[in-house]
């Protein structure tokens, strides 16, 4: 992580209620994905959080996932490791980008400070299983590893109506506005006032 002092008051508590978002069983089954998906080349990471964060933090293996993902032609040309800050964190945004034109819905993106200082590795988590869902989803092959570890994304179901069905559509009351079967106004008589009788005496 990066080299802060430490946090106090309501930093520190908002920071320690991100950090309690992290699932280390979701990290575990992450890691298998990513070693099924770029092979045994990426290496294996410490277990907890701070091994996941430096695993991931110099954006070499996010790089290579995302190519592995993407076929023939891969959206990074050059995932080259450096010590350099700058580079890490422009790899980083690179895969971000790649993920996102993959079709990973930016309200599931991370920033890249959440990943490169460490501050919510959770949103990291949530990203790279909303990109495995998408991988999941489009069964184009490029996928590698267990289809369970994802649940697969909605798919759009489109629906052709003919002008006919259209029309036979509108003469249906919707059950929303309630119905009319049964309705009589049999036994009513119109004109006499409304009895009321009290058989009790």
């Amino acid at each position: 992580m990066a080299n802060k002092g430490p946090q106090y008051g309501l930093s520190r508590d908002v920071q320690m209620k991100i950090d309690k978002k992290y699932d280390a069983e979701l990290e575990e089954r992450l890691v298998q994905w990513i070693v099924a998906q770029c092979g045994a080349a990426v290496g294996q990471p410490e277990a907890g959080k701070t091994g996941f964060q430096t695993w991931l933090k110099d954006g070499c293996v996010l790089g290579h996932l995302i190519n592995s993902l993407s076929g023939a032609s891969p959206p990074i040309k050059k995932v080259q490791s450096s010590t350099m800050a700058f580079k890490q964190m422009e790899l980083i945004s690179q895969f971000l980008k790649a993920a996102e034109k993959y079709g990973v819905m930016v309200t599931d993106m991370f920033q890249t400070v959440d990943l490169w200082e460490g501050k919510d590795l959770a949103a990291v988590q949530r990203t790279l299983m909303s990109l495995g869902s998408v991988a999941v989803t489009k069964s184009d092959g490029c996928y590698k590893g267990d289809p369970s570890w994802f649940h697969r994304k909605a798919q759009e179901n489109k629906r052709e109506f003919s002008d006919e069905q259209l029309m036979e559509g509108k003469s249906v009351i919707g059950l929303q506005m309630g119905t009319n079967r049964g309705a009589s106004q049999a036994g009513m008589s119109y004109g006499t006032p409304r009895q009321i009788i009290n058989n009790n005496p």
